[in-house]
Parts: structure tokens; sequence; C-alpha cells
């Protein structure tokens, strides 16, 4: 369903997976990757927001590491390989390679104007950054790994941002979630939902902590969360 395009940033281009909506004109979402890279899941979610009406494209945010990662979590090599991956990430850069991705999704000749991210796992932290550092237009964050170290750069945050939060958590202990409730839960802009007995990736299809019914609950969520804000 997709297509490969290429990115150009002063430190040099990155492809990106795009899926194309029927209608000529659309909003755009960028689809930020766990760190699995640009893998079979997360083109699964950007043909699936395509499908909603949505421009929607990935881009490969570990090119500066190692250009086309596309590995799963189903066996222990992929695992160190991702957490490999993860060690080695520079966050900063990946934020301007999706401030990058934005410009270059909006001047797309079917992009409408209003461009959303929705980010998952290490995605999760970058869509948070993304919304209180980028231009984009609303952000979606699941499971951010992180986000509690950075809560005070929601003083910058200007447009919509919705955080989905797995209550067990491997990865987000109850006292970093603590800290993202008591710092985030009232600010202006800010929607939370949380999810009693949900662990760390319960939206990913087909992994270990998957939950059909809270997956699809989030999923719907975002998906409003994306026509109130974006169209």
């Amino acid at each position: 369903m997709g297509e490969r395009v290429s990115i150009s940033t002063p430190d040099g281009d990155f492809s990106a997976y795009v899926a194309r909506p029927k209608a000529d004109k659309a909003p755009a979402v960028v689809v930020i990757q766990e760190i699995f890279g640009v893998n079979q899941v997360m083109r699964d979610i950007t043909d699936g927001l395509a499908g909603q009406g949505y421009l929607a494209i990935c881009p490969d945010l570990f090119w500066r590491i190692e250009p086309g990662i596309d590995i799963t979590d189903k066996s222990e090599a992929e695992w160190k390989k991702a957490f490999a991956l993860f060690n080695a990430f520079d966050v900063d850069a990946g934020v301007k390679d999706i401030q990058a991705t934005i410009t270059a999704i909006r001047k797309d000749g079917q992009c409408a104007g209003k461009v959303g991210a929705v980010g998952f796992c290490l995605g999760g932290l970058l869509a948070f950054l993304t919304a209180t550092r980028t231009d984009v237009d609303a952000a979606v964050s699941y499971y951010g790994v992180g986000i509690e170290t950075r809560t005070p750069e929601a003083e910058k945050l200007a447009e919509p941002l919705l955080l989905h939060i797995a209550e067990e958590d491997q990865f987000v202990p109850k006292e970093a979630q603590a800290a993202i409730l008591r710092d985030l839960k009232n600010h202006p802009q800010i929607e939370i939902h949380t999810y009693p007995g949900r662990d760390h990736a319960f939206a990913r299809e087909g992994g270990e902590h998957y939950h059909d019914h809270d997956a699809k609950l989030a999923g719907g969520r975002t998906l409003q969360f994306f026509k109130r804000t974006i169209g």
C-alpha cells in the first residue's frame, strides 16, 4: 500500500514510509517508531491511518546509526539489537528529523495543511518532545519512556497532546507515572488516559502484552483526538 520517500536534512537524507488516503486532500500524521525501526508493525499503523483518511508517514529515525532497521520483538537477538539502537539514539537529533518530516509532508500535494504525530515507546517520548519543540498541530504519545524527566518542557506546549499510560508499564515505573500525572494532568493542552492492568506496548498487535480491548479503546481515543484537532 505504501511508498518510500526521501527527506533531506543538513546532515544527510533519510527514508520514510508513506501511505496515502483516497481523498485528494487530507490532514497528515507522522508515525514515530518504536525501537524496532520502521518494521511491519509501524507500516501497518501507517497504512491503517491512511485507511482512516490521513496522509501518514513513518520516518526512519535510526538512519544516523544504521539506515533501514526492520526487526521484530520475537527473538532475544532482535531485542538486544533494539536496545543497542535505543542506547545509541540521539533524542535531540531525532526530534529535528521529525521536524524535517513534518515540513516535508506539509509540502506534499496531498496534505491539507495540518499535521499530527503519534508515537509508541521511544516514539512516545519523541511524540511528547515533538509537541513541545516542533510546529506539529497535535500529538499522541503511547507509553512514552522517559517523559517524567522532560515534564518541564510542557511549559512550551501550545498545541494539544494526548498521553496513553499503561499502569503496569515495566519501562515506566509507578513513581515515573506519578510524576507525569502530577506535572501534566492540569495542563490545559494535555489529555491523559491510564490503562489499569496494562503493560508496556499493550497496543502492539502481535506483541507479548497486546490487549485487544484496550488497544482498540486507545486507538478510538486517538482517532477522536485527531478528528477534533487536525480534521
